[in-house]
């Protein structure tokens, strides 16, 4: 039995009729209503949003542990991913009633925000619905909104061959390992690779960047041809990016298991470390194939909602190796 956490381990509901354009369906005690379900998404792969639709329904039971309690800023595709996107955080009235918002500031504009908050899955289908091919939740929940999960160290490649993120990502798991801390890694779905560290919601996001800043100058230090600490893209050509500033609060990256509107339906996918090495292609991780790998490993991405490192004895630790 693949693990997944029980509340989530439902049968597909889905049936979408294939000769209709829209479609009424009851879920849960929900209306949802589907449209344009034959607008391509994928033009080279042949790709509707039906399929979009099909794909979180089946993958509910894995996503929604990693979406639930958490506001979402919403980047809708809805025209496909050859057309423009743009995000949107703001909910209007109206959107279905049953659907649940959380009216919170925004740090950037002072202004009042309704963000969407995905904890089941019609909303995940209202989502899709909208054109959410990719799914972007916060780091943390509205239980402990100011204490993150987990901290993020993104590998954002500029023009370096994919052996570089890998050798990246080794880097930065020799550090953690360091540190005396766990780290998951998982694809983005694009061209980097995401490494997360339990944090078990015990730290605040200041916390949690000062530590994926340590992670990211010591791992710097093991590996200083191949990566960077400079955000302006001009200035770190040909490196890989120690991006350690996507712990804030509201800054978002792809959720575990999400599509990503991007060439051949890529999915962001969780890794044994023994796969990160020469050779990993993260293309090869897809609509078509994830299910397959799920039916083999189950859900490697558990770990991560635990109950999380010693925070204080790692960066401890960090500091006095940055001392050498």
């Amino acid at each position: 039995m693949p693990k997944v956490h029980p509340d989530y381990l439902v049968k597909p509901d889905l049936a979408l009729p294939t000769d209709k354009e829209e479609v009424l369906i009851g879920l849960q005690g929900k209306t949802l209503k589907f449209t344009n379900l034959n607008k391509v998404f994928w033009p080279q792969e042949k790709l509707q949003k039906r399929d979009v639709l099909d794909y979180y329904d089946k993958i509910a039971p894995y996503l929604l542990p990693y979406l639930k309690g958490r506001p979402e800023s919403l980047k809708r595709t809805p025209n496909g991913i050859d057309k423009p996107s743009f995000f949107q955080k703001d909910m209007p009235d109206t959107i279905p009633s049953w659907a649940h918002t959380e009216e919170l500031l925004s740090e950037s504009t002072k202004e009042k925000v309704h963000y969407l908050i995905c904890n089941d899955k019609p909303t995940l289908l209202f989502m899709a619905n909208l054109g959410c091919i990719e799914l972007n939740p916060w780091n943390s929940r509205l239980q402990s909104l100011e204490y993150p999960d987990y901290a993020v160290v993104d590998l954002d490649p500029v023009d370096v061959p994919f052996e570089q993120v890998v050798e990246t990502a080794l880097a930065v798991k020799e550090t953690l390992k360091q540190a005396g801390a766990e780290g998951y890694c998982k694809t983005s779905g694009s061209r980097g690779l995401h490494i997360y560290i339990p944090l078990g919601a015990n730290y605040t996001y200041e916390q949690a960047r000062d530590f994926a800043h340590l992670v990211a100058k010591h791992t710097h230090k093991l590996a200083p041809e191949i990566t960077s600490l400079e955000r302006s893209p001009a200035k770190r050509q040909h490196k890989v990016y120690l991006d350690y500033l996507q712990n804030s609060e509201g800054q978002t990256l792809a959720a575990p298991y999400c599509l990503r509107p991007k060439p051949g339906a890529t999915v962001s996918a969780p890794l044994l470390w023994e796969e990160v090495k020469k050779g990993l292609n993260p293309s090869e991780f897809t609509i078509s194939t994830i299910f397959e790998r799920l039916k083999k490993l189950g859900d490697l991405f558990g770990p991560v909602l635990g109950k999380g490192i010693s925070l204080d004895k790692s960066m401890q630790a960090l500091k006095q190796l940055q001392e050498k």
